[in-house]
């Protein structure tokens, strides 16, 4: 028995003091470690630090990742992402931040003096590690990614830390004390509106339930000290500290500099490191502005991305914010050639997929960020009288925006439900727009309010469609503001900065300026009172940003299994013998015979038409119709414009002529042969709909060589040069296409529907993506290969790119044809005055076609 209690001894000293490797999923290993380091002011402070470290297997040396957590998390948290970059080649520790998990210390905000100290140890440690590739003696190649709290710690010790080669901070802040006491007004946190709720969520996770009595209870017999009982694990500094603000609702000096003191607003210029600010588009705690400024205080490289989410929702874009991130992390660590010239990117919402019903999500970029103010503004005039608003006794009941916690619950998308409290609000609207206006940025408006002494408000801009549909306060952002009015004055003029929101507000809606007294997430006085609020200028200036190229560059985790698809339905139909090659003409880049009648198949005579579409018609689950008796053809050697506003069928049409959705009733024959699916005749058509789908760790050429195997047709016949030449890609054809720009997979995409140079082409929204010489140089190619004896079909929102490129149009609404035929001829027969003064154009005849005001 003794020698088997020794046994035992030895065994558990061994686990505790050796390192235990062992295998935590394919190709990674995985080791736990308490790592102990020293911090504090004065440096006496001794913490446990509680970590993991993921290695893929193979040896060598690679390139680290420090993966942080968010608030009230723990190492564990994060246990997917860091499996999953150690898969993709990185060597990755990931640790509890002290005061969370099972590492000692007390929270601190990521003060300098403790969090920041904590890591620059772990990036010592990271150092003397075999596995993690060096830079120099004690400079590991490392990088840190974390989101939230996490995302913060990467800012603040790439400041104190030249060692950190690239970060990428999500969902994160710049300014604690202002992002906790916003104001609209631009005077700061001193005089901002406390957000109460957040605090409380924020600090009250780290306190006695949640970090407190669950963390001592781990040593049983510890009874809680009267100042563990009162901070949990909060600094008590930090905790005296929210107690003051909690109960005033004031930001004292103290506080200010204390929350300053653990924000990137203290090291602004130190933050060299190459950084991807990632931040999200529904969050009411961080908001955009917070990214803005953080990539304004940052002196290296820097990319700003707002997604789909954020502290109040949204996880739906965890995969392409991985690919996102590893693209920046494999730039400059790995020393990849740079992936995109794109320095903002912005995710807009797509609708869904008429066959799928998947959720399509757009991500235009732009070479350049613009800030909150954009690159251009548009005044839209306001209307409304000065108007009587009451904050009652208590502040009660309060109008609601987002609540912490439940934000998700109320917003759907972009857009969220709120409600504004009658006799609390003053309201100012816009006419209906005669055109659809694109926000991109903070808009601003100036206010004129009467009363005596401090005004507590909050502006809200909300999106006005009919009566019939509630108003959508997108992103369910407000913008709190105090104005001091002067004794005697009897009212004060102020700027008000509304928040930063990416929104297309469509035709024939209204923007409304609503103005209360309440919100439910902030502090407001308790005193009744009563004020007048009016427009102190007509209109307000709504920033837009022109650059931003709409396109769908990764709008969906199907799109990339897309490609997948097609082989193995490829591999299917040449093994049934359903594909039969075929030949193939030469260049669109040199003249080609064009074909004689017959050749296009068929019966000699006239040849059949490419496309013929005859009482098409697709309806969705609940009846309505997305395409509705469509009949139309298209003759060989035209371009045809398929134009439509968003919701018209245009994209369906397209799915059913490829075969890939069945109709509810009537025809589609492509050079006379009906269409189905892995029909013959769909050999000769090439396509691009949906956006640019390719296995991301294949190049370019790689992807166009799959493609073609697939369709089982001899090489020779791929014009693989050819269509090369028209994606213009250089020697960027050989990286993987996940380091490819948007701009760079829709020129992939569209030489791979070339492919082969098939007789009929369809191509969705060919230009997105692409700069002004390559739309110039994409119109010419299109051009030509019609000139050349075959036919395109071109969807596209860009009317004056059509303009120019197409020689046919049809034009659709609501699923139903509204016109069709030559350009020339739907030009000539426009009766009404142009938007310009110089003669129609394409845009306003489409306008006036569906129906919309000029």
């Amino acid at each position: 028995m003794r020698r088997a209690a020794m046994l035992v001894v030895a065994l558990v000293v061994l686990g505790v003091s050796v390192w235990l490797l062992w295998p935590s999923a394919p190709g990674v290993r995985r080791a736990e470690q308490r790592i102990t380091v020293v911090d504090g002011p004065k440096d006496d402070q001794r913490v446990e630090i509680d970590t993991t470290f993921f290695a893929p297997e193979g040896g060598g040396r690679v390139p680290a990742v420090l993966l942080a957590h968010g608030f009230g998390g723990s190492k564990d948290s994060v246990r997917a992402e860091a499996l999953r970059l150690a898969r993709d080649g990185y060597a990755v520790l990931t640790w509890s931040a002290r005061g969370f998990g099972r590492s000692t210390g007390q929270i601190t905000l990521n003060s300098p003096d403790y969090d920041v100290k904590d890591v620059k140890q772990l990036i010592d440690w990271l150092a003397r590690r075999p596995e993690v590739l060096l830079d120099a003696q004690g400079d590991p190649r490392v990088g840190m990614v974390g989101g939230s709290y996490g995302g913060a710690i990467a800012l603040m010790t790439a400041a104190h830390d030249a060692r950190v080669d690239a970060i990428v901070p999500q969902i994160t802040w710049h300014d604690l004390a202002d992002a906790l006491f916003p104001d609209a007004a631009g005077q700061g946190p001193e005089t901002g509106v406390f957000k109460r709720g957040w605090a409380g969520f924020f600090f009250g996770r780290g306190g006695v339930v949640q970090n407190g009595l669950q963390a001592f209870s781990a040593r049983p017999g510890r009874p809680l000290s009267p100042e563990e009982a009162r901070c949990g694990r909060f600094l008590p500094e930090i905790c005296d500290v929210y107690q003051t603000i909690g109960a005033t609702g004031r930001a004292t000096p103290e506080a200010v500099a204390l929350l300053r003191r653990s924000s990137p607003v203290s090291v602004q210029g130190r933050i060299k490191a190459p950084t991807l600010l990632i931040q999200g588009q529904r969050d009411s705690l961080f908001t955009l502005a917070q990214a803005d400024a953080n990539a304004r205080a940052v002196a290296g490289p820097v990319r700003v991305m707002w997604f789909d989410g954020g502290h109040d929702g949204g996880n739906g874009e965890a995969d392409w914010l991985y690919e996102q991130s590893k693209a920046w992390l494999d730039r400059w660590l790995r020393r990849e050639e740079p992936a995109a010239a794109e320095a903002f990117t912005i995710t807009r919402d797509g609708g869904r997929d008429p066959g799928t019903r998947q959720r399509i999500r757009l991500h235009p970029s732009a070479r350049a960020y613009p800030g909150l103010a954009g690159t251009a503004t548009t005044a839209v005039p306001l209307s409304g009288p000065e108007q009587n608003i009451v904050n009652p006794p208590g502040g009660a009941p309060a109008s609601i925006s987002t609540l912490p916690g439940v934000g998700a619950a109320l917003s759907q998308g972009n857009v969220s439900l709120s409600l504004d409290m009658p006799g609390q609000t003053a309201v100012f609207e816009s006419a209906p727009l005669s055109r659809p206006l694109q926000l991109t940025g903070s808009p601003a408006v100036r206010l004129r309010v009467s009363g005596s002494g401090e005004v507590t408000l909050f502006a809200k801009l909300y999106d006005v469609a009919d009566s019939m549909q509630p108003p959508n306060l997108p992103s369910g952002l407000v913008a709190p503001l105090r104005v001091r009015i002067p004794e005697g004055a009897g009212s004060a003029e102020v700027a008000v900065t509304l928040p930063a929101v990416d929104h297309l507000f469509a035709v024939g809606h209204r923007l409304r300026l609503a103005v209360t007294t309440t919100d439910m997430g902030y502090a407001t006085p308790d005193e009744p009172a009563t004020y007048r609020v009016a427009l102190a200028s007509p209109a307000m200036s709504v920033p837009t940003v022109a650059a931003l190229t709409a396109g769908p560059a990764g709008i969906a985790w199907w799109t990339w299994a897309m490609p997948l698809a097609a082989v193995a339905v490829a591999a299917l139909l040449l093994a049934t013998g359903r594909v039969r090659p075929r030949r193939t003409p030469a260049s669109p880049l040199v003249p080609v015979p064009r074909r004689t009648p017959g050749a296009a198949g068929g019966d000699a005579g006239e040849a059949p038409h490419p496309l013929v579409i005859t009482g098409l018609t697709k309806a969705y689950r609940n009846g309505e119709k997305a395409v509705d008796d469509l009949s139309f053809h298209v003759e060989q050697g035209q371009v045809l414009g398929l134009l439509g506003p968003n919701g018209a069928g245009k994209t369906t049409t397209m799915r059913m002529m490829m075969g890939l959705i069945h109709p509810d009733a009537g025809e589609i024959s492509i050079f006379g042969e009906p269409v189905t699916p892995g029909a013959p005749v769909l050999s000769r058509l090439g396509c691009f709909v949906e956006g640019p789908g390719f296995l991301p760790h294949l190049s370019g050429r790689d992807n166009l060589e799959l493609y073609w195997a697939a369709t089982g047709r001899p090489a020779e016949e791929s014009h693989m040069d050819e269509a090369l030449e028209i994606a213009a890609l250089g020697t960027a054809v050989e990286r993987p296409v996940r380091t490819y720009s948007q701009g760079m997979r829709q020129r992939l995409a569209i030489a791979q529907a070339m492919l082969g140079l098939p007789d009929l082409l369809v191509l969705d929204e060919p230009t997105n993506g692409l700069d002004p010489p390559q739309i110039r140089e994409m119109r010419e190619v299109l051009k030509r290969y019609a000139r050349d004896g075959r036919t395109v079909i071109v969807s596209s929102h860009l009317l004056a790119e059509v303009e120019q490129t197409c020689s046919h149009v049809v034009v659709m609404h609501r699923g139903r044809l509204v016109s069709q035929g030559p350009v020339s001829r739907l030009l000539a027969s426009s009766d009404g005055p142009s938007s310009n003064g110089h003669g129609p154009r394409l845009e306003d005849v489409f306008l006036d076609l569906i129906g919309e005001q000029r």
